[in-house]
Parts: structure tokens; sequence; C-alpha cells
């Protein structure tokens, strides 16, 4: 499994990917926010599709609500999450 860097270059894919994103995974900073205006802007269906992604793509499952406030919270928190798992 990637760790570090390379980790987080492929959530970006991932989410540019799944999501459609008008943005390019190097547009994207580590610690950029996921939701809200000031950050990438997602909305509650793009975070079920982040989620199916992550599951996908790294075998992350985020179970509840709680959990996924705290890992959908930017690329950072997503692969903070993947490495401890």
């Amino acid at each position: 499994m990637a760790q570090g860097e390379e980790l987080r270059t492929r959530i970006k894919e991932v989410m540019v990917d799944e999501l459609m994103l008008d943005f390019e995974p190097s547009e994207i900073e580590n610690e950029t926010p996921i939701f809200g205006a000031e950050g990438l802007g997602l909305d509650s269906v793009d975070a079920l599709q982040l989620v199916v992604a992550i599951e996908k793509h790294f075998g992350l499952k985020v179970g509840d609500a709680e959990k996924a406030k705290s890992v959908l919270q930017s690329v950072e928190t997503i692969a903070l999450a993947i490495e401890a798992q």
C-alpha cells in the first residue's frame, strides 16, 4: 500500500476521477477542506460517492457519520485514516 506523498497523490486522483471534479489533482492541497466554500465545495452526495470510492480503492470502511465527519475533512485526514488501518 502506498504511503506518504504517493498515497496523498493517489487520493487526489481518485477524488478527481470518481467525483468528476473540475480540478487537477495537483491543484488540491493536502490540507484543503473537502467541504465548504473555502475548500473544494463538495456536498453530501459527493460525500457518499467519496466514501464508496475510498472503500473501493483503499479498503477503508467509513461506517458511520461521525467517523466520516472526522475522516473526510481533507486529503490529509483521509490519508492518515488509511495509513492507520
